[in-house]
Formats: structure tokens, sequence, C-alpha cells
């Protein structure tokens, strides 16, 4: 299953921001609890609706929205 199937985008939830199946669990927040450090145990233990399949759909869902940023050069 890709991450297609698993990132939500729901006008009226969370103001547009992309979630995990429908909850109001946003994929920044995903991403920002493992950038601090959290491990993917610990997010689980904190968020029992979440699984580690949603997560690794998290960082798909980012890593395919980098692709599409175009570069630009550093001034």
């Amino acid at each position: 299953m890709g991450y297609a199937e698993i990132i939500t985008i729901e006008p009226g939830k969370r103001g547009g921001k992309p979630c995990i199946r429908g909850m109001r669990i946003t994929v920044s927040d995903v991403l920002e609890y493992l950038a601090s450090g959290m491990t993917e145990a610990q997010i689980l233990a904190d968020f029992p609706d979440l699984t580690s399949e949603d997560i690794r759909a998290c960082l798909s869902f980012a890593a395919q929205r980098e692709r599409r940023v175009p570069c630009r050069p550093l001034s």
C-alpha cells in the first residue's frame, strides 16, 4: 500500500494539512516527532491509533513532495 491510501487531505480538517487516515494527526506532526529524536516505538506508544505503516507513509509523502520542489541556487 502506498501513501496515497493513508495520507488524506480534507479542507475542513486541520486547515487542509495532510493527515493520516482522516485522523487529526498530520504528516508534519509525525515528521516533527521524528526530527525531535522520538523513535518509531515512542511515537506508536504515544499514539496507539498509528501504525508503523502510517509513519512510513509520512516519510514517503514528504520524500515525494521534496522531489517536486524546484531547486534554487543559494545566493
